[in-house]
């Protein structure tokens, strides 16, 4: 991949990058359609990547259809698709991680601990073997996106990193390919999770700028649903992540809530 992209680079040819775990659906699409519109050569990588997984989280369990994920990259005008396995990416003895400090304690990395060192790690690898000049990162994965903006920023990484709007189902539910576990019953209760920021966004719209009324009123919602589990409710700066106690500035609205077994995450800014 790395003597590839060499190649590509010394003939002046711009790289556009999406990374992906795979089981792909229209929201990784879209940021391929994104990316495509912006580079001469599309990779699209392909890694369920073991560094990201906690030690109570069944990486095993995770859904792969390569041949389906191929055939949709073909279709989507990708020129490679990047397929290592986990021996060829991680030395046995490695010993090298990269952590964020500032961004990654809250939110899904309080529930996750360790899992953004392995979000780092992973790109920041792939980002030396595939040699983008620009990739694309859903805004689903909000508080992962800024990381890696921050990543790139910090580390003078030389890639432009692109944000890709969240894609939804026709029922408002945010795409994943972790919607696959839900049962039909269950399917329809993760609606809370678009129905829950709906509540906010329409109390915001109404004057309300209090945090604590906000996510009340979310919680309230949750709770009233079958098999819901809240992980957390944050609403934290849009930038630094920080809790806000009263909305002075635009702000992030970010949620993980379990369905049955599931986890799923979806979020929306509050813009001032």
């Amino acid at each position: 991949m790395q003597q590839r992209a060499l190649e590509l680079k010394r003939a002046g040819r711009r790289i556009g990058f999406v990374p992906t775990m795979g089981f792909l659906h229209e929201g990784h699409l879209s940021l391929m359609r994104l990316a495509r519109e912006r580079c001469d050569v599309l990779v699209v990588s392909i890694f369920v990547n073991p560094a990201q997984f906690g030690p109570t989280e069944d990486i095993e369990a995770y859904p792969r259809d390569f041949r389906r994920d191929e055939a949709l990259c073909e279709r989507e005008g990708v020129a490679m698709v990047f397929y290592p396995s986990a021996e060829n990416m991680y030395a046995a003895d490695a010993s090298v991680w990269i952590d964020e400090e500032a961004l990654s304690g809250r939110l899904c990395g309080a529930s996750r601990p360790g899992h953004f060192r392995g979000v780092c790690t992973v790109v920041a690898k792939l980002f030396n073997l595939v040699l983008p000049d620009l990739a694309v990162f859903g805004e689903k994965d909000a508080q992962q996106l800024r990381i890696i903006e921050r990543m790139v920023r910090d580390l003078n990484i030389p890639v432009e990193i692109v944000r890709g709007p969240i894609v939804r189902e026709a029922d408002g539910l945010a795409m994943s390919s972790r919607n696959k576990y839900l049962s039909g019953n269950q399917r329809e209760n993760a609606l809370c999770l678009r129905r829950s920021l709906d509540q906010a966004l329409a109390l915001f719209g109404q004057g309300e700028h209090d945090a604590a009324v906000l996510r009340q009123a979310m919680v309230d919602l949750i709770e009233c649903v079958s098999e819901a589990e809240i992980d957390y409710i944050g609403i934290v700066d849009e930038r630094s992540l920080a809790a806000v106690d009263e909305i002075k500035d635009d702000v992030l609205i970010a949620l993980a809530v379990k369905i049955g077994n599931t986890r799923l995450i979806d979020n929306a800014v509050l813009h001032l």
